[in-house]
């Protein structure tokens, strides 16, 4: 009998997961989404690269997180068989000061989760959602939180410190840094890919819709370019990145627009769709001939070159960087532009290799070593999962 965790990465109208066999370690069996929650459910699956499950419901359509979990949860055990799904892990956004390390659930454990809610209220009630789901319909089924905080808890004090009175740090108002589940799971593979870098001055740049840095020394986080929030940092796809804040003060005052839609301007309409004009993804940004498209592009990667120089401050230095997620996996011109902006550490690339998306993309020479390694916060989950409940 093989044994079985799954992962579930639950969002507002969306729920992403992915199965994973026991064996020989773990082995990706199985992943799907489930979308359109509330509006027009779409549930697809697949399983060793072919569609295993797809549906739709045009009528009388599931409307809640419960509804799809229990669509996902009937498919998984019926695609087991005789073998048993032994734990469910979920990112969670915000662990917030407390909850440091993976976690394993308990009724205790969730509702102080749902006190954090007003530090991530685009996020946790949505990741909330899927455990009280699976909870409900398979109560007797482990379930273990991962936070994407967690990794940066080994950030110093003055690197979370926010700048106005001290009363507000007792309410969590403070830097924690996010996407720690990726940049974890970078830092175990630089043991693998380049283990003479596990313990060196590393920047990993999780370059997606979501961008962030992450400043590693003697393998831990020292620095994330974000903070509070996910909005702080580099440009991203819709967020707005680091801001003067005298600028939502003029939104406020001159606009007339009120926390909501600042939060709206902010996440959703900022950032290189707001830039351009035309669209968030870097793939059509670089298709396109339009000057704005060119503009947006080259703020992203001024962004990341700015706060890369920030963090090559706090590390002392710089032995490499990482480039990883969507853009930072597949986007050989942005990388390409941010290392010609970090020339001046000594830093060069080869130019092949680059276009070849090959792991290791400087030259011999190069004082700062280049690399791409592609993230795998699923399989990270599954690996905290698979602990805390074997």
């Amino acid at each position: 009998m093989a044994n079985a965790v799954l992962t579930i990465n639950a969002g507002s109208s969306s729920i992403k997961f992915a199965l994973f066999e026991l064996g020989n370690g773990l082995t990706r069996i199985a992943e799907g989404l489930a979308e359109g929650i509330g509006a027009t459910p779409h549930l697809l699956i697949k399983a060793g690269g072919q569609v295993a499950l797809e549906k739709r419901w045009p009528e009388h359509a599931p409307e809640t997180h419960e509804e799809l979990m229990g669509e996902v949860l009937d498919w998984v055990e019926s695609h087991l068989g005789d073998d048993e799904l032994i734990g469910a892990g979920h990112r969670i956004v915000h662990g917030g000061d407390r909850y440091t390390a993976p976690t394993k659930l308990d009724k205790a454990v969730f509702d102080d989760l749902t006190k954090l809610d007003p530090l991530a209220p685009l996020h946790e009630p949505h990741n909330l959602a899927a455990i009280r789901a699976v909870f409900k319909l398979r109560p007797e089924l482990p379930q273990v939180a991962c936070f994407d905080t967690a990794f940066h808890h080994t950030m110093p004090e003055v690197a979370t410190r926010v700048a106005i009175p001290r009363a507000f740090w007792a309410e969590g108002v403070r830097r924690y840094g996010f996407h720690g589940l990726s940049y974890e799971y970078i830092a175990e593979e630089l043991h693998i890919v380049a283990p003479h870098l596990a313990k060196g001055r590393v920047i990993i740049a999780h370059l997606g819709n979501g961008a962030s840095l992450c400043a590693l020394k003697n393998g831990v986080s020292i620095e994330s370019t974000m903070g509070f929030t996910a909005l702080e940092g580099l440009i991203m796809g819709t967020r707005c990145g680091s801001i003067d804040p005298g600028v939502l003060l003029y939104l406020g005052q001159e606009h007339n627009m009120d926390a909501n839609a600042i939060t709206d301007l902010l996440y959703k309409k900022s950032g290189l769709l707001g830039v351009s004009g035309i669209s968030p993804d870097v793939r059509t940004l670089l298709a396109s001939p339009a000057p704005e498209a060119a503009e947006a592009l080259e703020m992203f990667t001024y962004s990341i070159a700015r706060h890369a120089g920030a963090m090559i401050s706090v590390l002392g230095g710089l032995d490499a960087i990482v480039f990883t997620a969507g853009i930072g996996e597949h986007a050989a011109p942005v990388r390409a532009a941010v290392c010609e902006r970090l020339a001046w550490t000594g830093l060069e690339l080869n130019a092949q290799a680059n276009a070849a998306n090959e792991v290791s993309i400087s030259t011999p020479d190069s004082a700062v070593e280049v690399h791409v390694i592609p993230t795998n916060e699923e399989l990270m989950i599954a690996r905290h999962t698979l602990a805390l409940v074997s």
